[in-house]
């Protein structure tokens, strides 16, 4: 019986020491990817001054869903906060008392937008910049020149912090910290992309839905999302999207209200900010899904 229970502890000392190790790799390989520096040219943008301009920017990062993460004032608020996870707040976009951007050149949004690197070099966290990578220059310039026009806020946002299954998960891939890691840096821009009720500039909008429904659409549950959390629509061909005509894709988009008399939760759809979408656009976006090859959703 001494021996067994010698190797019991034996064996169990192991496992403390395996999960100590492991946890201690975890720590440096999560540290040296968050740690991480890119070096980028400086996209040669001319910020518009004309007020038709500067209120298409405010719409722009409004459709794109700026003000969903970032507030509708942009000083950011506590996107994670969970005592297994860690805390990430999204970024102060003002110049007011935490304000991220306050001393951001146009190069440093540019990068930020298109790219998920702050001003230091690094990756900004979950700031989801594969969303806006295609953007055009005149699009992105836009928005830049609004964003820069938004009054001040005071709010200092919390400090990141990492634990144990939060950096495990990011490890695992299942949540996405540095979105930069998955943007092609070295991509070119095009000046403009022209508005058309088209399936090549609804793919060019959709970008913005691929967040929650997944780079192929077809939904699922989102990563890091907490436990027990709803699967995001297929919007593919293969899910109830097939069963909908244009107008009833326009009138959901728009009132919150699915052809079938669901109403939808607009912090888990947040049809407000897709209802300030133009006809073309919804159109554009309405093509390019019905183009979609059917595919499963993942959860």
């Amino acid at each position: 019986m001494r021996r067994v229970l010698k190797w019991l502890g034996v064996l169990l000392i192991a496992l403390i020491g395996i999960v100590v190790i492991a946890a201690l790799v975890g720590y440096l390989v999560s540290e040296r990817r968050i740690a991480q520096t890119y070096t980028l040219a400086d996209e040669a943008l001319t910020l518009p001054t004309d007020a038709a301009s500067l209120a298409e920017g405010q719409r722009l990062v409004t459709i794109r869903g700026c003000s969903d993460c970032h507030t509708p004032d942009f000083g950011g608020q506590v996107f994670i906060d969970d005592p297994m996870i860690g805390t990430i707040a999204t970024a102060n976009l003002t110049t007011g008392q935490g304000g991220a951007t306050a001393s951001y050149t146009v190069a440093d949004w540019e990068r930020a937008i298109r790219h998920g690197i702050g001003a230091d070099g690094q990756g900004l966290l979950i700031m989801p910049s594969y969303e806006y990578a295609g953007l055009s220059n005149e699009q992105v310039a836009q928005m830049i020149a609004y964003l820069q026009t938004v009054p001040p806020v005071d709010r200092v946002p919390a400090e990141p912090s990492f634990k144990p299954l939060g950096r495990a998960l990011f490890l695992m891939g299942q949540l996405p910290l540095l979105p930069a890691e998955k943007v092609d840096h070295g991509a070119a821009h095009v000046a403009s992309v022209p508005a058309a009720a088209s399936t090549e500039y609804g793919a060019y909008l959709s970008t913005t839905c691929t967040g929650c429904h997944q780079p192929n659409l077809a939904g699922g549950v989102v990563p890091g999302s907490a436990p027990g959390a709803l699967p995001s629509a297929n919007l593919t061909p293969a899910g109830n999207l097939a069963h909908w005509s244009l107008d009833d894709f326009k009138a959901t988009l728009r009132a919150g209200i699915t052809p079938e008399g669901k109403v939808l939760d607009p912090a888990v759809m947040p049809w407000p900010i897709t209802a300030q979408m133009t006809d073309v656009e919804l159109e554009a976006i309405w093509l390019y899904l019905k183009s979609l090859p059917p595919a499963t959703s993942s959860g």
